[in-house]
């Protein structure tokens, strides 16, 4: 009877060992098949945890993926939101899980991720707000609308209602104070700022203040009907400020993204020693009235555009990365990312 109870044990045994070598091997080819060198992204924006570096990006609740050396990553098989919060396609019409240009930081011991909720061409839409203890656990709790914009209409009558600013494109910056800020915007009338609470929401009696456009107000040059597709010629968008050396810099994106090997985006950059500005350029021209030195621009040989960029130090190393449209994948939207290096005179500039 012990002979057959050992024999039963070894078989069990074998069976169980020749499982978990066949769910090994998938895994191993999961894990392959998940894995690249050159991740397809769009508005990527990055943070490290312990000893893993995380991009977060548009995509269905919100796409996002690993890497231990920012070189190979892999690719989750969850998306940030399993399930999209009721408000947000309450707030927003025609919304529903593509989630758009998410930022992430860490402040005061929690993750806060914002995202952005709209629909192509309108600016009636909304940044969202998530927070988590842990990037690794990927659980992070609903902390509703951070800020709102509505459509923008003019009456027969000639009156205008809604909010000349498209709530979409969140970027996070904490100034020299602790306290925290939202910067976030596209096209109508440009770039927006607002000092948020320490629940990071817009403080209490805060109103957005523009910050960046493409062009002077009143300009005759300029297309300022903001009831077109594309709200005139103010094609400006995408803001990220990095701090380094005690100046602000306010990174943004021209021009047009999402339009594969047709897109023409590219990133200009301004900078102020007050997180609310004023930003200007090497010429001492502000970004508020056309400002703005350019910064990257498709090369046509290996991106045929550039931007929606954001800028890190990681490990004493500044980088800044964005979404290229690759040449030779038709327009695909991929992953770049180069060191920044940085003048005499305290200007960036990329490293080969």
């Amino acid at each position: 009877m012990m002979k057959k109870t050992i024999l039963l044990s070894m078989a069990i045994t074998a069976i169980i060992s020749t499982a978990s070598a066949q769910e090994q091997r998938e895994q191993r080819e999961l894990r392959r098949l998940l894995q690249t060198e050159t991740p397809m992204v769009h508005d990527p924006v990055m943070a490290k945890e312990r000893d893993t570096y995380y991009i977060y990006a548009t995509g269905m609740g919100i796409q996002q993926m690993t890497s231990k050396d920012r070189k190979t990553w892999t690719m989750s098989q969850q998306p940030v939101m399993s399930v999209i919060p009721g408000w947000t396609t309450d707030s927003v019409p025609g919304f529903s899980n593509h989630v758009w240009a998410p930022d992430v930081i860490q402040w005061h011991g929690r993750w806060w991720l914002a995202y952005s909720c709209s629909t192509f061409g309108k600016n009636g839409s909304a940044i969202g707000l998530l927070s988590s203890r842990s990037l690794a656990s990927n659980m992070w709790k609903d902390e509703g609308c951070i800020v709102a914009s509505h459509d923008w209409k003019v009456g027969a009558d000639g009156k205008t209602s809604g909010d000349n600013w498209n709530a979409i494109d969140p970027n996070f910056v904490i100034d020299e104070n602790d306290t925290p800020w939202l910067v976030w915007g596209s096209f109508w009338d440009g770039i927006q700022l607002a000092r948020l609470d320490s629940t990071m929401h817009i403080a209490k009696g805060e109103k957005p203040r523009t910050i960046a456009r493409r062009h002077r107000p009143g300009d005759p040059n300029a297309a300022e009907n903001p009831t077109s597709r594309f709200a005139g010629r103010n094609a400006i968008e995408a803001p990220f400020i990095f701090k380094h050396n005690g100046y602000y810099y306010l990174f943004v994106s021209w021009d047009y993204c999402c339009r594969g090997a047709q897109s023409n985006y590219r990133v200009a950059v301004g900078r102020s020693k007050n997180v609310s500005g004023p930003y200007l350029d090497r010429n001492g021209k502000d970004m508020l009235v056309g400002g703005g030195n350019l910064f990257l621009e498709g090369d046509k040989t290996t991106w045929e555009a550039a931007g929606h960029c954001a800028a890190y130090n990681f490990e004493g190393e500044d980088i800044f990365i964005c979404h290229g449209y690759s040449t030779a994948r038709n327009g695909a939207a991929m992953l770049i990312q180069r060191p920044i290096s940085w003048t005499a005179d305290g200007w960036p500039e990329l490293k080969n």
